[in-house]
């Protein structure tokens, strides 16, 4: 059994790891929703790990290092969009561009301004906010409530995300435009604009994500730091069912078995890590084979898009 102190520690680390999957995964679940899936979400997460890095450097804030990583990560969504959603490539092909080319001009980047073979950055980093109260509670307060504020963002998010999907207007033609373009658009909901928009604020969303790790989680900034995250981001919106709330919950799943590693290898257990991470994936095959409640993805993302759509 784990000590109180040792539980605790566990889930703050699980937080820690879990907030940037979360970002990058409510962003890309907007953007599902939609009808598109966005691939190159790892190349936003990187552009927004460097943005974020090179943001806190210049203004010597954490707080603007977040806005640049969010104008990162937003600026290579674009790009995505324009080719995926306006010019209607292959959502595959556009998207792995988006990320081989995220990977290779942060990675360009960061040698011209610190030399070829690099530097070790010392970047401000967002300072814990505590919560008043919540944070004074035993084992889960400290872990939940004594976070960096994006940390607090990922929390509001998916609440917000959920009632804006579900119980206004906008969400409403969103989801309708994953659903049933040819419908939507005869409707009058400018389908094409409609993407554009979802895919952009996911993209934006996942250059906080970047941020966050170069400014909360790390400290610095690496090449390729963001380690498949954004990937990784796409099975936890499948797992998450396409909800906000579930997305949430299923990024603090992925975050807590990244995080029991650590505590396998700091007791010496004899059990590989590599199986403990390997379960969020198994549960998100469970998730769509049916076999832990129906995964049901937005009908426009099995079937090529219309020419006419506007």
């Amino acid at each position: 059994m784990l000590e109180w102190g040792a539980l605790a520690a566990f889930l703050a680390a699980a937080v820690r790891v879990g907030t940037p999957l979360a970002l990058a995964a409510l962003g890309e679940a907007v953007a599902e929703r939609s009808g598109v899936i966005n691939i190159g979400i790892e190349g936003s997460l990187i552009a927004g790990a460097l943005g974020g890095a090179l943001g806190a450097l210049a203004y010597d804030s954490a707080a603007m290092g977040v806005l640049v990583g969010a104008g990162a990560g937003l600026a290579v969504g674009v790009v995505f969009a324009f080719f995926a959603v306006v010019l209607n490539v292959d959502q595959i092909i556009a998207g792995t561009a988006a990320t081989v080319g995220g990977l290779g001009f942060t990675g360009a980047i960061y040698q011209a301004r610190f030399g070829a073979t690099g530097t070790q950055l010392s970047l401000p980093t967002l300072a814990p906010v505590r919560v008043p109260l919540l944070a004074d509670l035993p084992v889960i307060g400290g872990a939940f409530f004594e976070q960096a504020w994006t940390v607090y963002l990922a929390y509001l998010l998916a609440p917000a995300l959920a009632w804006w999907l579900f119980r206004t207007e906008w969400g409403l033609e969103l989801r309708a435009v994953g659903e049933e373009p040819d419908a939507a658009a005869a409707a009058g909901v400018r389908v094409r604009w409609t993407r554009f928009r979802a895919t952009a604020f996911g993209a934006a969303l996942a250059g906080v994500a970047g941020a966050h790790l170069a400014l909360a989680s790390a400290g610095t900034f690496s090449e390729g730091m963001s380690a498949g995250r954004g990937f990784i981001a796409i099975a936890v919106v499948v797992l998450g069912r396409w909800h906000p709330l579930g997305v949430l919950v299923a990024s603090l799943f992925f975050g807590a078995a990244t995080a029991l590693q650590f505590v396998l290898q700091a007791r010496g257990l004899a059990v590989s890590y590599q199986l403990v991470l390997a379960l969020p994936y198994l549960l998100t095959l469970a998730a769509l084979a049916g076999w832990v409640g129906r995964a049901r993805a937005p009908a426009a993302l099995a079937r090529p898009w219309p020419e006419t759509e506007s």
